[in-house]
């Protein structure tokens, strides 16, 4: 192996500068990575960056096929290859890895935390949007805030030109700007920039400014690192700073992309530990391959949950469909989807902290909340963990769990809204005795317990788990019901039940599915009630304000503010205007293309700026009145200038955030109603008419289903269905049976793999078959002398045992065969799909000279089709 070049001065002063620092020191990170690597030369100039990756990314977009003639071939050359835009892309991003390892070295983390840096974790937070940029820029430049710029900088969503405040701003390119607020700092920073070329600092030093920036407290400290970046950088290097800052790179790639291209395993290692500085300084060496082993969840590392899917459709049995059930498991199951945070909890013992065991929080996006829910059991300032002390069974020595951060209300028994959970925690920081709202753990999945890892198991059996190992502590840390159902039809009534407590909807499961990392797929569907068909209300209301859009929307209404008409009632007695609205609700979702086309067709013109000290009162009335002017338009209009939406809506929610008191549950844009005049949309008196309908049918089609279930008699439960293995005529019970036979008694197997033949069946199916019959099953080959390891495909553990020529591979077919026979079978060639020398020479005589087993009869008609060709 070469060795590698001894580090410059510059590259270990580069190294200290970078990493010792808090929140630890470089010793810590030199015992917590004793082989980090380290690079020989210092970083690649910042510039480089965007001039050999970012822009290069952004320039290279997909071809229409319809946009030019194709060239001549002899133009081309004969048989030049085409190359995709995804290879071109990939080819930009691997020159780019190529020039870091042969100019710096192995270590590419200073670069990746600025390439991604949405992922990075070990970064502080800055505390800074776009506002609070664009007011310290704005002291950098010494410029006027009401200035052209000034305003464009506070006002970066606004497009160019128009009428009232934004008519101050008319920089030419505004209009292309508007939205992206890092290009709209670009273009005013160009005019004053201290430097036209780029200012020579390197990836490491921009590294350990950003580690400044995100130390420093308030405007004070964050003024002169700003400061510094504007007198050493140039317009361009500023925007890409700002960019970082923001999280905002938008350069059409993925983390997928870069870690895939960095190293194989890189994207595995990621989704088990959340953390950019372990992918880069553990894999650093793409001929170094994890072990399966590496690539599990770990206590006390955040991993990176699985999602679930959502999927625009028309109808509940397509949705049940996609969730692959079939006619002999038809089963799936409906869980509420609750309106809370994502959390994952990791507990393990440890003698160290005051109660035995140590906790930690993380959330979906990897942000560690344990200082606010707690570290150990006895820990006063916790906000849960030291109400947690009876909620683990006695066996219990460490575990994972993944489920929801409620906020729950124990005056009425309810969910709270999501925005209230921080600050109820905060409460029970303060006071353990707080009977005010409280957080809720409610827990629907257990991902490792007691050293095993349970990702590879069934839901079904991760389930069963999760039963056994948490007792719970009621309306503290709870298990998550679910309900079990066969038919589409199920959903419904669930989903009528949920949004009647204000709940955001179902999630739908296949419980034969093992849990994947850092995935959204076909397994977890969730049912938001205003994407379905089958539900909602549809409201006709008048658009009377505006809000403009940032990324692809910027510059553009990308949502309206919705308002209902004052009542005739109030209009004849002369209490207001008959063109008066109240808004109700605020729409962005379900609009095409087109509909925003012709809405700004309709209204081209009539838009007016909104100015909080002359509201148009005599038009348009917010939540909260003049005074407080709740969910503030940015542009509004006069009903009578304006359209009428049709939105569909859960449920009616209460809400002060609007004028008429109540709001729409997850509006949905549904159709532009050219058919209606404004004067024509609904008013307050029909809106509460509606609301009071909708009400009376609720109450009345629970009094019936009450009433149904006081009358019918207790229904048969459903049969259990036996999953039978094709070409034997043993019946394997469920997962939930108890064992069958002791046929595989005191066998121990490691599955692989997935079965092919004779019938596909799942590697979670195969364990609960073997199981069932006796077998002891592993998920290491090596854990127990004599472990047979079964598998029908060569995946990447086969691989490396066939390479290492020391294990056997069985077939599942053998276990086949032997279920068939009632007893276990000698092994034939047919059931190996890797073996030894001593074990070919020994399963030959196992066999007559066409291939007939001494032992056992023929499986059936396939087999003996086969034996008649040979």
């Amino acid at each position: 192996m070469k060795t590698p070049p001894s580090p410059t001065p510059s590259a270990i002063e580069e190294d200290h500068a970078q990493y010792d620092n808090h929140p630890l020191s470089l010793a810590e990170l030199e015992e917590q990575f004793p082989n980090r690597p380290q690079n020989h030369h210092k970083t690649l100039p910042f510039a480089s960056l965007f001039q050999s990756l970012f822009n290069p990314l952004i320039d290279c977009k997909p071809t229409s096929t319809n946009a030019a003639p194709a060239a001549p071939r002899r133009k081309a050359g004969h048989g030049f290859p085409k190359v995709s835009y995804h290879e071109q892309r990939r080819h930009i991003i691997e020159r780019f890895l190529s020039r870091w390892r042969a100019d710096v070295g192995p270590d590419f983390y200073p670069a990746l935390r600025l390439i991604l840096p949405d992922k990075d974790r070990d970064r502080g937070v800055y505390g800074l949007k776009e506002s609070g940029i664009g007011k310290l820029l704005v002291k950098v430049m010494k410029i006027d805030k009401n200035s052209e710029d000034g305003y464009g900088l506070m006002h970066w969503k606004l497009p160019g030109g128009g009428g009232g405040g934004a008519g101050k701003f008319r920089a030419a390119g505004a209009a292309a700007t508007a939205g992206d607020f890092a290009a709209r700092c670009f273009e005013v920073l160009a005019k004053r920039q201290i430097r036209a070329e780029p200012g020579g600092w390197s990836v490491g030093e921009v590294n350990v400014m950003l580690d400044r920036l995100a130390r420093a407290s308030g405007e004070v400290e964050q003024l002169p690192v700003w400061e510094e970046f504007y007198r050493g950088m140039n317009a361009e290097e500023m925007m890409w700073v700002i960019r970082i800052v923001l999280k905002d790179m938008r350069v059409g790639a993925t983390e997928r992309t870069f870690l895939g291209l960095w190293h194989p395993d890189a994207e595995a290692l990621f989704s088990v530990s959340s953390s950019l500085r372990r992918v880069c300084w553990e894999l650093w060496d793409p001929e170094l391959r994890l072990g399966g082993q590496e690539t599990g969840v770990t206590l006390m590392s955040c991993f990176q949950p699985q999602l679930a899917q959502f999927q625009m459709t028309t109808g509940f049995g397509k949705l049940v469909g996609n969730l692959g059930m079939t006619v002999e498991e038809p089963e799936f199951w409906i869980e509420e989807k609750l309106d809370g945070e994502r959390m994952q909890m990791h507990m393990v013992e440890d003698d160290t902290v005051a109660g035995g065991f140590r906790f930690a929080f993380w959330s979906r996006k990897a942000k560690d909340y344990t200082y606010l829910y707690g570290e150990g059991l006895e820990d006063d300032k916790s906000a849960l963990t030291r109400h947690l002390k009876n909620a683990f069974d006695d066996g219990v020595r460490n575990l994972i769990l993944d489920g929801e951060m409620i906020t729950w209300d124990p005056d009425v028994d309810k969910i709270m809204p999501f925005g209230t959970l921080k600050t109820a925690a905060l409460e029970q920081q303060k006071n353990p005795f707080h009977n005010g709202p409280r957080p809720l753990y409610r827990v629907f999945d257990i991902l490792l317990l007691n050293d095993a890892c349970l990702t590879e198991y069934t839901l079904a059996d991760r389930r069963k788990a999760l039963a056994r190992a948490v007792r719970g502590e009621p309306r503290r840390l709870e298990i998550l019901p679910y309900l079990p159902a066969t038919s589409a039809d199920a959903i419904e009534p669930e989903l009528r039940n949920v949004v009647a407590e204000a709940s955001e909807g179902l999630v739908l499961k296949n419980p034969r599915s093992r849990y994947r990392l850092n995935s959204r797929n076909n397994d977890w569907i969730k049912v938001k009630p205003e994407y379905m068909s089958e539900f909602g209300e549809s409201l006709d209301c008048v658009v009377i304000g505006g809000y403009y859009g940032s990324g692809r929307r910027g510059g553009t209404l990308s949502s309206f503010l919705c308002g209902l008409r004052v009542g005739e009632n109030l209009v004849r007695a002369g209490g207001s205007s008959p063109e008066k609205c109240l808004s109700v609700c605020k729409v962005g979702g379900g609009f095409k293309a087109e509909d925003y086309a012709e809405i700004k067709h309709l209204t081209e013109g009539k838009w007016r700026d909104w100015d909080p000290s002359s509201p148009p009162s005599e038009y348009v009335e917010l939540g909260g009145g003049e005074r407080f002017q709740y969910e503030r338009p940015d542009v509004w209009i006069r009903p009578r200038d304006s359209v009428v939406l049709s939105i569909k809506a859960s449920q009616f929610a209460p809400s002060d955030q609007f004028a008429v008191g109540w709001t729409l549950r997850f509006p949905r844009f549904r159709k532009l109603r050219t058919d209606k005049a404004w004067d024509a949309g609904l008013d307050v008196d029909e809106f509460d008419a509606l609301r009071s309908k909708v009400r009376q049918d609720e109450q009345a089609r629970k009094a019936m289903e009450m009433e149904s279930r006081k009358r019918k008699p207790a229904a048969n439960k459903r049969a259990r269905h036996d999953l039978v293995i094709a070409g034997t005529s043993t019946s394997v019970p469920l997962l939930n049976a108890t064992p069958t036979t002791a046929l595989f008694q005191g066998i121990d197997v490691c599955v692989l793999s997935d079965a092919v033949h004779p019938k596909k069946t799942s590697k979670p199916d195969l364990e609960a078959l073997l199981k069932r019959h006796g077998a002891r099953i592993h998920q290491r080959v090596d854990k127990v002398p004599g472990t047979i390891a079964l598998a029908d495909k060569n995946v990447v553990r086969v691989a490396a045992l066939r390479k290492a020529g020391e294990v056997d591979v069985v077939r599942p077919k053998w276990v086949v065969d032997c279920l068939a026979q009632g007893c276990l079978v000698p092994m034939e060639e047919g059931h190996m799909l890797v073996a030894t020398e001593a074990k070919r020479e020994a399963v030959r005589w196992n066999t007559d000279r066409f291939g007939d087993s001494y032992a056992r009869d023929l499986a059936g008609a396939e087999e003996l089709r086969g034996r008649c060709t040979m």
